[in-house]
């Protein structure tokens, strides 16, 4: 995992994020799970275990997509999140390639269970070195990292950030958020002598 000298994953530049789902994801399946890590802020793990039924229904991909609490980091609450119209084109793309009686939406080798982190991994860093990004500090994490900064950035409450992240205690997200470019300059352009 590619970390930052603070031990935290990297948060990904604009350029980076267009790079690897224009270029570096090469399957409708990987730019759908990396796609939830991003728009939805999701955890590796909270992406590869979603079921079907949480983000498609009769109708297509639901307006919401449902992070259920057994699969959250310590059990936390059960958490419904937008679709992004760009997270809604990537799992469109992608489920018309899903078939089959297994009830995940990213399926395991052979059609098994869920599609494992460990498999996830592998997928981005082949992703990164297709592009040729630099794989320290970058992780699967970074995406979700990435995500809520730059909703820190756009002025977004930090208790609606908390919503959609799941974190315990504002505290705990405020330690989380990255300190980006955009942030340094507004708080220098903030200054009066």
């Amino acid at each position: 995992m590619k970390i930052n000298r603070f031990g935290k994953a990297e948060i990904l530049t604009p350029q980076e994020i267009t790079l690897l789902f224009s270029e570096g994801f090469v399957k409708p399946r990987d730019r759908a799970l990396f796609g939830v890590c991003l728009y939805a802020a999701a955890r590796i793990n909270e992406s590869c275990t979603l079921q079907k039924g949480d983000v498609i229904g009769t109708r297509g991909i639901r307006p919401k997509l449902i992070i259920r609490a057994y699969n959250t980091k310590g059990g936390q609450d059960t958490r419904e999140i937008q679709v992004h119209p760009k997270l809604k084109e990537f799992l469109s793309e992608y489920s018309n390639e899903l078939s089959g009686r297994n009830p995940h939406l990213f399926p395991g080798r052979h059609g098994l269970g869920h599609i494992h982190k460990a498999s996830a991994d592998r997928i981005l860093r082949e992703a990164l070195r297709r592009v040729d990004l630099d794989e320290r500090g970058m992780s699967s994490h970074s995406f979700r990292r990435t995500a809520l900064t730059w909703m820190s950035d756009s002025g977004v409450p930090l208790r609606h950030i908390q919503s959609i992240s799941g974190h315990r205690s504002l505290a705990a997200l405020e330690r989380y958020l990255g300190v980006t470019e955009q942030q340094k300059e507004n708080a220098i352009s903030t200054l009066v002598f």
